[in-house]
């Protein structure tokens, strides 16, 4: 497929258009402002056509439009890309799902542990999300990681744990509950942790703990870990 011109693109987003799916979404939190309700599996199949491109990529993030920003997080080249557009992205964040969408890119980034251990200790909300979110993302999708790298992990999520906004606290409960889905060992580190957060007198930590350790002590959990079958996909 020869390469799209950022007008090009925007043509086939519009096209693809659900605005009959933004009132649903808005309940789930799921917003911006020109969103186009467009779903993922729509975006990943043209992100698929489009193939690598950073050029649009950095043009499709420029329109601020939430859809199409997520298609500039998927299509966008992780050898080209820099710290300096990583924190200009970050600060653009608005809504969980371009937040979480994008995190997935900056998995794949030579510096992204210097990203975690600055955001997760950053205020902004969903600067603070990226991180957790990155976390989460690498505890499911990196197989190659050694365990000590989520040992190291655990310390921000602790740290992290009494932010009471909503959308720091569900990203630092999914991160702490990948991370103990990932190993035997790292289960009971991360129970470990949860208990810490549990003794914590926040209602934000209460309710990470009560979540993290309600799954990652079920039978389901504990059976896969001591198996040692692969995890589902989520």
């Amino acid at each position: 497929m020869n390469k799209l011109t950022l007008d090009q693109t925007m043509q086939k987003l519009r096209a693809m258009a659900r605005p009959d799916q933004l009132e649903g979404m808005a309940r789930f939190a799921i917003t911006g402002e020109g969103r186009l309700g467009l779903s993922m599996p729509a975006l990943r199949g043209l992100a698929k056509d489009i193939g690598l491109d950073h050029g649009l990529a950095i043009k499709l993030w420029e329109t601020k439009i939430p859809d199409a920003m997520i298609l500039a997080g998927l299509i966008d080249d992780p050898t080209m890309m820099t710290r300096p557009q990583t924190e200009a992205w970050v600060l653009d964040f608005d809504s969980w799902d371009v937040c979480d969408q994008v995190c997935g890119k900056f998995e794949e980034l030579p510096f992204v542990n210097e990203l975690i251990e600055e955001w997760a200790r950053r205020d902004e909300e969903f600067v603070k999300r990226a991180a957790f979110a990155i976390i989460a993302g690498l505890a499911w999708h990196d197989k190659t990681l050694p365990d000590v790298r989520f040992l190291k992990y655990l310390k921000l999520i602790k740290a992290a744990a009494t932010d009471d906004r909503n959308f720091v606290k569900k990203a630092v409960n999914w991160a702490l509950r990948n991370i103990g889905k990932r190993t035997m060992e790292l289960n009971g580190a991360a129970l470990a942790t949860a208990r810490e957060i549990k003794k914590l007198d926040n209602k934000a930590a209460r309710w990470i703990a009560a979540d993290a350790i309600r799954e990652l002590e079920s039978d389901k959990i504990q059976a896969r870990l001591a198996s040692g079958r692969p995890r589902a996909n989520i």
